[in-house]
């Protein structure tokens, strides 16, 4: 059973990035089509900058609790992952 979201309890940022990517990914379907006028394009575009940069940070913020709860001792775990290890 889901646990509703009082008023004063924000979403927690899993559910943020689930409902942003899952946006996101429909204003690039809607996009896609050509159906979109200049205007409408532009806004979307806009749209879409704001819900990738959101699922970004939200994703940063899990990679951090991920490092935390590995090794709360280590001191490298107050870092971002590089994103060039690959």
């Amino acid at each position: 059973m889901a646990r509703k979201t009082s008023e004063k309890e924000a979403p927690s940022p899993v559910a943020n990035f689930e409902h942003s990517l899952e946006e996101l990914e429909q204003l690039v379907e809607r996009m896609e089509t050509g159906e979109l006028s200049l205007e409408e394009s532009l806004a979307a575009y806009e749209r879409g900058v704001g819900l990738y940069r959101s699922c970004h940070q939200a994703l940063e913020q899990a990679e951090l609790r991920v490092r935390l709860l590995s090794d709360p001792q280590d001191p490298a775990t107050a870092e971002p992952f590089d994103d060039n290890d690959e």
